[in-house]
């Protein structure tokens, strides 16, 4: 009954993961009602909400637009399940911001497969890397996504090896800018933002915890289906396949790096774990099989979304 709702792209049904994405958002941010009683933070409330509902629609456009999945609403829904898994994310703007600016170089890079507008695309999707690390420091490492991008496609033009070079030479002039208008200590702002930690024991109960546990096992899950399943994909869409599987790797190793370590980081994981969910539930198998994973996903990240609370 699940997998007959969101078999199809259609108005309705982006309309019922913006409802229950809006039920969801406000039913955490109801826990401190001080925010009501300020203009400000309703506006940053709203920003927040708005900003996570570009990703998931982000999301959804490079899955379906590069041929990734059908003309289907899973990606969304995939996208709002594995959010509900990690619920404080929704009042962390800089990893909300950051991942924005991700899914938008990860649109460009996976749409580089057309080879029209390469230079535009990689330079585009490189700025859009160093500016979400102003966020997130070490989302930086999805520059590593645009060299892999040069390889798969362009890597007989050397100038397409330069263009990442230009785009940071960019921002730092942008970011060395700002710091100088707001006085902000650059140097500073790079030691503390630039740290790393491999300690994984910011647990504070158990809840999060699990939560951690079983949004690893999921993902376990469906990156063992798609390396089980490439070979049997369309050729053309191999590149593709495998930027997404980079780009949820590099996620990973974002996660791992970063100092200030939270479930939340895992963020960075959500649009390409999304994306290869789509890719296993769309793949010719009995429908009760599609069934049991989406109802399994279902009651796990809700499980997760009302016991962190």
């Amino acid at each position: 009954m699940i997998t007959s709702v969101f078999r199809k792209s259609t108005p309705l049904n982006f309309s019922l993961v913006v409802i229950l994405m809006l039920v969801f958002f406000f039913l955490y941010q109801i826990q401190e009602p001080t925010w009501v009683n300020s203009v400000i933070l309703i506006l940053q409330r709203v920003g927040l909400f708005g900003f996570l509902l570009g990703t998931v629609f982000l999301a959804s456009f490079i899955s379906k637009r590069n041929g990734l999945s059908k003309d289907s609403t899973y990606t969304a829904f995939f996208y709002f399940l594995f959010l509900l898994f990690f619920p404080d994310l929704f009042n962390n703007t800089n990893l909300i911001l950051a991942n924005f600016f991700i899914l938008l170089a990860i649109r460009r890079l996976v749409s580089l497969q057309t080879l029209k507008e390469t230079k535009e695309k990689l330079f585009d999707a490189s700025l859009w890397i160093f500016i979400a690390a102003l966020f997130q420091f070490w989302s930086i490492l999805y520059i590593l996504l645009v060299f892999i991008s040069v390889i798969f496609h362009v890597s007989r033009d050397y100038r397409n090896w330069v263009i990442p070079f230009i785009a940071l030479f960019a921002v730092s002039i942008l970011f060395i800018s700002c710091c100088l208008i707001f006085d902000i200590n650059s140097i500073a702002f790079l030691q503390e933002n630039s740290r790393i930690s491999l300690s994984v024991d910011y647990f504070t109960n158990n809840y999060q915890n699990a939560a951690f546990s079983i949004y690893i096992t999921v993902a376990l899950f469906f990156v063992i289906s798609i390396f089980s399943t490439l070979s049997s994909r369309p050729l053309v869409l191999l590149s593709s396949y495998k930027k997404v599987i980079a780009s949820f790797f590099i996620g990973i190793f974002v996660f791992i790096l970063s100092a200030n370590k939270s479930n939340e980081l895992l963020v960075f994981t959500f649009a390409p774990l999304a994306i290869l969910a789509t890719a296993h539930i769309e793949i010719a198998q009995p429908k009760l099989k599609e069934e049991i994973v989406m109802f399994v996903l279902l009651a796990c990240s809700l499980f997760a979304f009302f016991s962190q609370l």
